[in-house]
């Protein structure tokens, strides 16, 4: 679980970060890694529905890093979100580049 913070995968931490923000990529970025440090990356499309004023808005902001609206509004048609998200699961011991598309 603190495999992030650990010295072995703080490079991939610096990678999605900019000023201790999570940096926002467009449609066809990702993050920049050294050669070395190259991983595989896994890609996911996680879709979010249901009723109006749930927070779904608010949890894809909060995944993102970014402030959740302050007041609420409707999210007119469907706004799509990339998040990226290194980890390194138990089972294989190698780290995985989790590229995560949330539409809301």
């Amino acid at each position: 679980p603190g495999w992030l913070l650990s010295p072995a995968g703080r490079p991939y931490l610096d990678s999605i970060l900019h000023k201790n923000q999570r940096r926002v990529f467009g449609l066809l970025e990702r993050p920049a890694l050294p050669p070395a440090l190259a991983v595989p990356t896994v890609t996911y499309k996680l879709f979010l529905a249901g009723r109006s004023g749930v927070g779904k808005t608010a949890l894809v902001a909060w995944l993102g890093g970014t402030p959740a609206p302050p007041a609420h509004y409707e999210t007119l048609g469907i706004e799509a979100t990339t998040l990226f998200w290194p980890a390194k699961p138990r089972s294989s011991g190698r780290p995985v580049l989790f590229q995560l598309h949330l539409w809301d």
